[in-house]
């Protein structure tokens, strides 16, 4: 099995970023044909776990977290996954408020953003959890 891998490798070659193949299909990795079959849930669930991971570390090296609960560093979590964490960086006086836990203002400053339009139903949940202290939507 490790020289047919061996072989596929040299033959499809490795890119870590999707492209189009020669026949015109979204494929990424080693061949992998997006378009056609996509990836399993065990495959989701590992990318979402790798995700988690990486901008939990990004938002705990980035912002003064040390006074957030779980459910609350979940919310700045959440949002550096949706909007990036150059994004979720640009929220300077929710991210003050939470620093200097006024998390009611905190909330107050996520609803009143583009983001929150644009997200809608998501960054209510977020604020009332960011509020509260207690977990939204689970």
């Amino acid at each position: 099995m490790e020289k047919l891998k061996q072989q596929l490798i040299n033959h499809e070659g490795t890119t870590l970023m999707p492209y189009l193949c020669s026949a015109g299909y979204l494929t990424i990795g080693v061949g992998r044909n997006l378009a056609q079959k996509g990836i399993s849930q065990t495959e989701a669930d590992y990318f979402l776990e790798n995700d988690i991971a990486e901008f939990t570390e990004l938002v705990i090296a980035s912002i003064d977290t040390s006074q957030c609960n779980a459910p609350r560093l979940a919310v700045l979590i959440n949002m550096a996954f949706n909007l990036g964490i150059k994004g979720l960086l640009k929220f300077k006086n929710t991210l003050h408020s939470i620093e200097m836990c006024q998390y009611d203002l905190a909330a107050a400053h996520m609803l009143n953003s583009l983001w929150a339009t644009q997200v809608g139903d998501r960054a209510n949940q977020l604020a009332l959890q960011m509020e509260t202290g207690q977990w939204q939507g689970v």
